[in-house]
């Protein structure tokens, strides 16, 4: 028992700080796109949605998202195809859109229009609340003795360790409601 008190929070911090690195590079590259003032015209090849959920009897839950596949040709003549998730449901394909690359790496390019700020906000709330997680379960670990102590989780609790064997208990006593 004791060790799921640490391996569970750990799993778990280990998620969220995983979740982490993905947003703190996506910004990263978006930001990075955005800055190099590099645009060329796309196409959009192909649209697409992807569907994950899970859920039983009562309670189902089903995510939706939207992908783009976009192509378009760098200042240096290099043609490049590039998928990016989340963009706006109003293009379709054969739209053409503006998107923004970095030299480096035309092909992590962005469609999305530039929103430095509101980019940094969301990384910095999404990122607070993942440090959150990270600081509940890293508590949790340290504490998780203090739990399984508090508790009688330590060892194990058996019939012997009743500290009144001799009081009787009977389900008929008006007293003692069962539920």
């Amino acid at each position: 028992m004791d060790a799921l008190l640490y391996l569970v929070p750990l799993i778990m911090a280990g998620i969220a700080i995983v979740m982490a690195a993905a947003i703190v590079r996506r910004s990263a590259q978006m930001r990075r796109a955005w800055r190099s003032g590099l645009t060329a015209r796309a196409r959009c090849l192909r649209t697409y949605t992807t569907t994950s959920g899970r859920g039983g009897d009562r309670h189902h839950h089903v995510s939706t998202t939207l992908h783009h596949v976009y192509e378009f040709v760098t200042r240096e003549g290099r043609t490049v195809r590039f998928e990016e998730e989340n963009g706006p449901g109003t293009i379709i394909e054969g739209d053409v859109v503006t998107v923004y690359y970095a030299p480096e790496r035309p092909e992590r390019a962005t469609a999305h229009a530039p929103r430095p700020v509101a980019n940094t906000l969301v990384t910095v709330a999404v990122l607070g609340f993942l440090g959150l997680i990270v600081a509940f379960c890293l508590f949790f670990v340290s504490e998780a003795r203090a739990f399984s102590d508090d508790f009688g989780w330590g060892d194990g609790v058996s019939v012997e360790d009743d500290p009144a064997p001799d009081v009787p208990w009977d389900e008929s006593d008006p007293e003692i409601v069962v539920p």
